[in-house]
């Protein structure tokens, strides 16, 4: 008959390591140089996806400089104003995270991923245009559907600012991140209802070559990030209304922050911007679509 100490011996390995993890989670999240060394690195990581959406920006503008504003500009400058202003706010972490009033504090935080949203759904709105054109089916409307809906967004998140600035109420900012986690719910199936119709209607398409090859990639690749990134920031943002040991943007939770953002937001962008790198012809036709 074994041992009953010797069966202990593995919960109490066990249990010694849980605590030793829990007081390191601790310490990093009370430490102010840990804080600071996290938040910095977020401001660099921020900083340098900024930078590189800046460059392709000009970069596009010098190929094809008689187009205005395309979409893959666009998609780039906000790229570019997105992590510029995320890089501020995490340069400024100290001063950012403890603003009075409190939706003051949440308008800057919040903001920046309401960009991101109209960002990545530009792309959505690009593909959808290009699978009803595919298919002889009315574009007339999906400008119109992608406009209304960030005014919508965008105007009740700006309800729920304007109530908590009044009225700094627990119950609102619960609802404030509910709706943020939907928003984002929103977007993950517009990548996977558009993304993935145009990515199977690419796998149908009988002409086999390297173009179609590319763009089957580049769909994909796409689709499959964005609606991941968009989807665990669903999880996450809902999860976190409800339980304040996850709670996000506070300066005691810096290690949370940092697995959050990157994966979210850092690099999805990062690969987004790798994967759409290609630049367009100097010389193109009256059927010239901006993403390359």
């Amino acid at each position: 008959m074994m041992d009953s100490s010797v069966m202990m011996f593995p919960m109490e390995i066990t249990g010694v390591f849980v605590t030793a993890m829990t007081n390191w989670w601790d310490d990093v999240n009370e430490s102010t140089q840990w804080q600071d060394g996290i938040f910095f690195a977020l401001c660099g990581a921020y900083a340098l996806v900024s930078s590189i959406a800046l460059v392709q920006l000009v970069r596009i503008q010098m190929r094809v400089p008689e187009y205005g504003w395309t979409t893959q500009k666009v998609f780039h400058l906000m790229n570019f104003v997105v992590n510029g202003v995320r890089a501020v706010l995490f340069g400024f972490h100290a001063q950012v995270f403890l603003l009075h009033p409190k939706a003051l504090c949440l308008i800057l935080l919040d903001l920046p991923g309401l960009l991101f949203f109209s960002a990545y759904t530009l792309l959505v709105l690009f593909w959808a245009e290009i699978y009803h054109q595919a298919r002889s089916l009315p574009t007339d409307k999906l400008r119109i559907t992608y406009i209304s809906v960030n005014v919508v967004v965008y105007l009740a998140q700006i309800g729920i600012w304007a109530y908590i600035w009044v009225n700094d109420n627990s119950t609102v900012e619960l609802v404030g991140k509910i709706f943020m986690a939907v928003v984002s719910f929103i977007a993950a199936l517009g990548f996977l209802l558009y993304g993935g119709r145009l990515f199977f209607m690419l796998r149908r398409f009988p002409i086999e070559s390297k173009g179609r090859r590319k763009k089957l990639h580049e769909v994909g690749s796409v689709t499959a990030i964005c609606f991941t990134c968009f989807l665990i920031r669903c999880i996450v943002v809902a999860v976190s209304a409800f339980d304040m040991d996850l709670t996000l943007d506070v300066l005691d939770h810096p290690v949370l922050n940092l697995i959050y953002y990157m994966v979210v937001e850092v690099l999805p962008s990062a690969l987004v911007l790798f994967i759409l790198r290609k630049l367009p012809p100097k010389r193109v036709s009256a059927q010239y679509h901006p993403i390359q």
